[in-house]
């Protein structure tokens, strides 16, 4: 089978890696890429939101299947436009892939199909803006308030604060360039990520795991696209992720088919899990970065069979996945000022080795490979238990030198010390 990745982040060289372990895949490209994703496939240069360049590109290669990794293409059709040429996707169409790109959307989807998530109230008037946050927050007796951009925002949309003028000042922002705002209520409990496989009503869940959203250890600072995460729960109740799979994401999958949306590729599902059980916090229509990064590397399965049997819609035929024994946590490493404008351009050393997976990064005309980005690498450790797991995760981190970097270093910490508890 010859495969074609569309993207250039650390989930794409997760998903190479994960190709390339499976056998009945016997060539792979990428588009754009990075420098670490060139040592494992042929590399090509493209616009990821054109839906000609794309198709135009799955043609030359000759692809067997195309993986399109991250949100703004899917929610502008180019998977449609791969799937119109005739080739097998594994993405879901523009139209699905407003579970993601419509906050407001997957509200709605959510509250026909009987799915908890946390009470929300979109504004896109200014002028209303103060009495809506009268309705949530501290001013409702709530611990924070929750702010969030309704469209797509690269994880880095929402503000959760018990500052009013935090949250005001942001909400305006939005506001002010033309993005419609979602006040929500706030969820107690610890985060889940689950990412299930979805071909219309067929849904196969995958290893769940937990990310780090904030930038600083114990959840100090801004929002990120992700600073770490791990995988499995040992947390986590196996009645609670059946209940996960069977009360949200299953009734969110037959509602997309039944309102002629059917969805088909990775979904996933955000969720906190509070004293009354699983509620949503978001959906998203691909698969999460860093997640998909230690969930991957535990994976035994064929990854190839497995996304191609989810596009060309045979998934109910895969039969159960298989998952290696142990832990995988994952740790990224920013460039200085991230999640602000980062600084770039800057030499790593010591990124090419195993357990390192590239997204923000380049390599220049002399060979140097540079950071190109904000989350410029991902470490995975994988071992026995998550001890085992973090220790090996750290342990290459700490070789990695880049001036002006940073990381956290609590990821997967409070699971490993049996920590974590539910309500």
């Amino acid at each position: 089978m010859r495969v074609l990745v569309i993207g250039s982040g650390a989930r794409e060289h997760a998903l190479l890696l994960g190709l390339r372990r499976d056998v009945g895949v016997d060539f792979l490209a990428v588009a754009p890429g990075n420098a670490g994703t060139a040592a494992v496939a042929e590399q090509h240069d493209v616009d990821v939101t054109s839906a000609e360049a794309v198709t135009a590109l799955a043609k030359k290669v000759e692809a067997d299947l195309v993986i399109i990794g991250p949100e703004v293409p899917l929610v502008l059709g180019v998977a449609d436009a791969v799937r119109a040429a005739g080739i097998a996707c594994f993405g879901p169409s523009s139209d699905a892939a407003r579970i993601e790109g419509s906050k407001a959307f997957a509200k709605d989807v959510m509250a026909t199909a009987g799915v908890r998530t946390a009470g929300s109230e979109t504004v896109d008037n200014p002028a209303h803006l103060d009495a809506a946050l009268d309705r949530f927050g501290p001013a409702a007796g709530q611990p924070a308030w929750v702010v969030k951009d309704d469209g797509l925002a690269a994880g880095k949309g929402v503000v959760v604060t018990d500052d009013r003028d935090v949250a005001r000042a942001h909400a305006a922002s939005l506001l002010d360039s033309g993005h419609p705002v979602l006040l929500e209520s706030f969820l107690d409990g610890p985060e889940v990520s689950l990412f299930c496989l979805v071909d219309g009503a067929t849904v196969v869940p995958l290893l769940p795991a937990q990310d780090f959203k904030r930038v600083g250890d114990n959840d100090a600072g801004p929002n990120t696209g992700g600073m770490g995460a791990y995988s499995p729960l040992p947390w986590l109740p196996a009645d609670v992720l059946s209940a996960i799979v069977g009360e949200v994401v299953e009734p969110v999958a037959a509602e997309l088919v039944r309102r002629g949306s059917p969805f088909s590729g990775l979904l996933y599902a955000g969720l906190a899990i509070t004293s009354n059980g699983p509620a949503v916090i978001e959906f998203n229509c691909r698969f999460g970065d860093p997640e998909t990064q230690a969930v991957l590397a535990l994976l035994e399965s064929p990854l190839g069979r497995l996304l191609h049997a989810t596009a060309t819609g045979t998934l109910a035929e895969a039969g159960p996945l298989q998952w290696r024994d142990g832990y995988a946590v994952t740790v990224v490493v920013a460039a200085e000022n991230y999640p602000g404008r980062p600084r770039v351009g800057d030499v790593i050393a010591g990124s090419e080795v195993d357990g390192v997976l590239h997204a923000g990064t380049a390599r220049r005309d002399d060979g140097a490979i540079v950071s190109s980005g904000g989350r410029v690498l991902s470490i995975v450790g994988t071992g026995a238990d998550l001890p085992a797991a973090r220790e090996e995760a750290y342990r290459i981190t700490g070789s990695i030198r880049l001036p002006g970097s940073h990381f956290r270093r609590d990821i997967a910490l409070a699971a490993a010390e049996n920590r974590i508890t539910l309500a």
